[in-house]
Formats: C-alpha cells, sequence, structure tokens
C-alpha cells in the first residue's frame, strides 16, 4: 500500500500522491490562496450566487458558453429516460444501443445521479451489500489514511457551493466515502484522484449511493488505476501513446521527440476523469458516455485534446521544447474543450474496445520483457454498462419476472371467470409435493403447501420508489 505523506511525503517519487496530485496542486494552490478564511468564503453574510452546476459565480470553475436544449426537448428527454429507468434489465438487455445514444445526448440533470447509478451497476452493488456502507461509516478509519484524506477536503472543488465552506456538510460526505473506501479495500487505502471522482459523484447522490458508483468506478471501470505503484495507469499511457500514432501521427511525433512520456500528461486525465481538466458541461457529457461506454471514452477525450492541441505543423511552431509543450498541454485553448465541439469528436472518433484491448495485450507483453509481472493483480476491466450488466447473472436473473403458474407440458391454462374450476383442478396433475416440470423441460421444485398465486418479481427500477435526488 502507499504511504501516506507522512511517512514518505507527498511528493515522492513514483508514490500515488505524486503521480495523481501533481499536475493538478499548482492550480489547486492558486486557486486556493485566492479564497482566504471561510469567513471571506461565505462573503460575510452577503449572498454568493451560484451557476446552474452549484459553482459560484465569477470563480474559475464557473461554467462558460452552454449548449441550450429547449425546455420542450429537456421534457421529452426526461420522460424517455424515466420509463428506461422504470425498465431498466429490459432496456438493458435488449436496447442498449438506444441507452447508449440517449447517453451522447446527455443525460436530463434531474436524473443523472440516479441513471449513473443504474449504468454503473451502483444501484445492484448497493442492493447486493445492504447495511454495508453504515458499518463501515461507522466503523474507525485507519489514521495514517484519516489524515491524508482530512488534509486533502478543502481541495476538492474550493469554488462549489457543496464543498465551498470547510467542515460543510460536502466535506463530511466526501470524507466518509473516502474513509469507507479504505476499509472497503485496505489492501489499495487511499489515493488522492480519488477525491474529485467521489466529490462529483455526491453533487448528484447520496453518500452510500456515491460510495458503490466509486467502487465501481474502482473495481470495474478503472481497475488498478488507484493502486500503489500505479501500473494500470502507466500501462494505459502507453495504450494512450501507441493510438496517438494511429489517429494523430504530427502530435506524436513531437511528443516522441520531445521525450515527454505519457504518465506527465494524462494521469490526472484518465485518473480523475477529466473531472478537473474541462469545463463543467463538458464533465457531465464526458461521464454519462463514461458511464455507459466505459473507458475508451476516457481514450477518446484524450486523443481529442491532443490531436487539436498538437497536430498540425502550425499549433507546434509555440511548442519547440519540452516546457512550451507541457505548458500548452496544462492550458488548453477553451474552444477546443467546449461541448458541442468535444462531444462530436468524442462519438466520430472511432475507437473501439477492440482497439484498446489488442493494444493493451502488446503493451502487457512489452512491460514484461522490460519490467517483469505486473505487482498489482487487478480484475479484468469491464468496458461499460453492458459488460458490467452481463458480468453478473446471478444477481439480474431474480429481477425477471417469474411466470404465475407452472403447468405441467399440455395442459393450459383454465379460461378467465372459472374460479371454482380452478381450485378444483388445483391439485389435479401433479403430486402434491415434488417437482413440476416446465414447458422447457426443466423442473421446478415445490414444498408442500407453497402457493402456486403470482410470485413475479419486479425490476430493480420498477421495484423503488425514490424521488430524484437534486
Amino acid at each position: 500500500m502507499a504511504k501516506s505523506r507522512g511517512e514518505n511525503g507527498l511528493g515522492a517519487p513514483g508514490s500515488r500522491e505524486s503521480l495523481a496530485g501533481a499536475a493538478g496542486e499548482a492550480g489547486a494552490g492558486d486557486e486556493l490562496s485566492s479564497l482566504g478564511s471561510d469567513s471571506e468564503i461565505n462573503g460575510g453574510g452577503g449572498e454568493r450566487r451560484v451557476d446552474k452546476f452549484g459553482f459560484i459565480v465569477g470563480s474559475q470553475s464557473a461554467a462558460g458558453p452552454l449548449e441550450e436544449v429547449s425546455l420542450e426537448v429537456l421534457r421529452q428527454r426526461e420522460s424517455k429516460w424515466l420509463d428506461m429507468l422504470n425498465n431498466w434489465d429490459k432496456w438493458m438487455a435488449k436496447k442498449h444501443k438506444k441507452i447508449r445514444l440517449r447517453c451522447q445526448k446527455g443525460i436530463p440533470p434531474s436524473l443523472r445521479g440516479r441513471a449513473w447509478q443504474y449504468l454503473s451497476g451502483g444501484k445492484v452493488k448497493l442492493e447486493q451489500n445492504a447495511g454495508r456502507f453504515d458499518e463501515l461509516d461507522l466503523s474507525p478509519g485507519d489514521p495514517k489514511w484519516v489524515d491524508v484524506i482530512e488534509r486533502d477536503l478543502h481541495r476538492q472543488f474550493p469554488f462549489h457551493e457543496m464543498f465551498v465552506s470547510r467542515g460543510g456538510h460536502g466535506q463530511q460526505d466526501l470524507f466518509r466515502v473516502l474513509k469507507a473506501y479504505t476499509l472497503y479495500r485496505p489492501e489499495e487505502g487511499y489515493c488522492q484522484a480519488q477525491a474529485p471522482v467521489a466529490a462529483v459523484l455526491l453533487m448528484h447522490m447520496p453518500a452510500e449511493q456515491a460510495f458503490w458508483c466509486l467502487v465501481q468506478i474502482c473495481e470495474k471501470y478503472l481497475p488498478g488505476y488507484y493502486s500503489e505503484k500505479l501500473e494500470a495507469i502507466q500501462l494505459d499511457g502507453e495504450i494512450l501513446f501507441s493510438l496517438l500514432q494511429r489517429f494523430a501521427p504530427v502530435a506524436y511525433k513531437h511528443l516522441s521527440k520531445q521525450k515527454l512520456d505519457p504518465i506527465l500528461y494524462m494521469t490526472e486525465w484518465f485518473m480523475c476523469a477529466f473531472s478537473r481538466t474541462l469545463p463543467w458541461s463538458s464533465v457531465l457529457r464526458v461521464w454519462d458516455m463514461f458511464f455507459c461506454e466505459g473507458v475508451k471514452i476516457l481514450f477518446r477525450v484524450g486523443l481529442v485534446l491532443l490531436k487539436h492541441t498538437l497536430g498540425s505543423s502550425e499549433k507546434l511552431k509555440s511548442c519547440q521544447g519540452q516546457y512550451e509543450t507541457m505548458e500548452r498541454l496544462r492550458t488548453l485553448n477553451p474552444k477546443l474543450m467546449q461541448e458541442a465541439f468535444l462531444v462530436q469528436e468524442i462519438i466520430e472518433l472511432p475507437v473501439t474496445e477492440r482497439h484498446i484491448e489488442r493494444e493493451h495485450l502488446i503493451q502487457l507483453k512489452k512491460w514484461k520483457e522490460t519490467r517483469g509481472e505486473l505487482q498489482c493483480r487487478s480484475p479484468p476491466r469491464l468496458h461499460g454498462a453492458k459488460a458490467i450488466s452481463d458480468s453478473e447473472p446471478h444477481s439480474r436473473k431474480a429481477l425477471d419476472p417469474s411466470p404465475s403458474i407452472i403447468l405441467p407440458p399440455g395442459q393450459a391454462l383454465p379460461p378467465k371467470g372459472r374460479k371454482k374450476e380452478k381450485k378444483q383442478d388445483q391439485g389435479k396433475g401433479r403430486p402434491a409435493n415434488g417437482p413440476i416440470p416446465e414447458e422447457n423441460g426443466a423442473q421446478a421444485f415445490v414444498e408442500p403447501g407453497a402457493s402456486l398465486h403470482h410470485q413475479s418479481k419486479e425490476s430493480l427500477s420498477s421495484r423503488e420508489s425514490e424521488d430524484t435526488y437534486l
């Protein structure tokens, strides 16, 4: 496990803290230095104005130009998403491509948190582990990780109304989620890059739901990203660089010439899922697609940014050295990151799961030849909501509707309105206790006195009656 800052310092070479936080610490420090004390943050009694996302108006994080969606279109999308969420298992099984298209158009803000839970499998994970988060929440954390987490709380989106006040409810929930994860996965502990990811989740859902979504991100979408040696993110850096040769050869040649290791510019992008890089409206659209389609969305975003920043000889005139190139990648063109442009570029870039998996095998072989076996044994990466859903058939099988009455082969249901005959014939044609042949040849065992009345189980989504979390 990575050591806490008290033991090896934040900037220790090769540590999770140095890699995940190095690129963002300078910017975060500048932001925080302008905030002053808590009383200054709270405005001394004056009211703060916030934008539609909850960021303080006038701050660096406040939303810029937004892609406007008419109220009528928004209501139509909400209606469609409500239908999907209330029949989630059927949609995921038979109409997954439609879900993907709707995620690309953007999830309605009022349903985004709920949709992320369903897409990630966090909702199923929560129900499989009912009460587990409460147990972790009430347990004392490892003092080493508790200390590091507490020091990081004020760095996460300090201009957002949830996290603007030290010790406020946003920071408290963020601490609870991150501490719970260190207890849930003590072999991994805590990595600084998990904090902004958890903070984004908390902006859209309560702490327990955010915790299980974080678990899914760490275990299914980005396995190994937050482990001690950061081998998974380094491997993905090599994959990104190799894909760059194919999709943006000019940028690839320039970065190769400058000998800039991918870990220097893509670590924060991928580990924080671009939450500390893009304008907020673009962050949300990227996360909508990421939860649906998986890590290939992060690769596409990275390739788009590199291609349009370093992808032509004209753009490279001001990037003659390593320093100038890194500065250009740190201060990306706002037009490039604008929601409408970026999303369209992401959708059109033909990077698939097959490209990533094939390149993963190539880079893994090179890694073993030069560095030996990976020390972190991470579970296989799952590419999005469909793969995650298919990987848990047993948990979802119970959610399928079951037939009202199981009949022997050749026996038909009695016509409606003949309840007396139905009662008289209920015990005929089968033993009172024993296996009943089903239509497909399987047998269902019926206990003595078991009722054959309708026992259908509704789907996870239709069973819930929770209100949308705002």
